[in-house]
């Protein structure tokens, strides 16, 4: 077994381990607990959602605005 195999392994057993504590402290949370992280949860989907279409549209404009320039550049070079 290489040096990254073993690496590999042990970082899964470690996620697993993280996994089985997190699984466990959720079933001895109280309803309330429960329902204050869903929304935390909840909450940090959306602003990563919220963030990833603020970078579509950022990278959309930047790809317009690069297009533009490139056709104006062969536009001048043809002329």
């Amino acid at each position: 077994m290489k040096n990254g195999q073993k690496k590999g392994i042990a970082a899964a057993l470690v996620g697993l381990g993280a996994g089985a504590i997190a699984w466990w402290q959720y079933k001895r949370m109280s309803p309330e607990q429960r329902k204050e992280l869903k929304s935390k949860v909840n909450t940090a989907g959306d602003k990563i959602k919220d963030t990833a279409k603020d970078v579509e549209s950022s990278l959309t404009e930047k790809y317009d605005q690069l297009k533009g320039s490139a056709k104006e550049k062969v536009d001048n070079i043809k002329n």
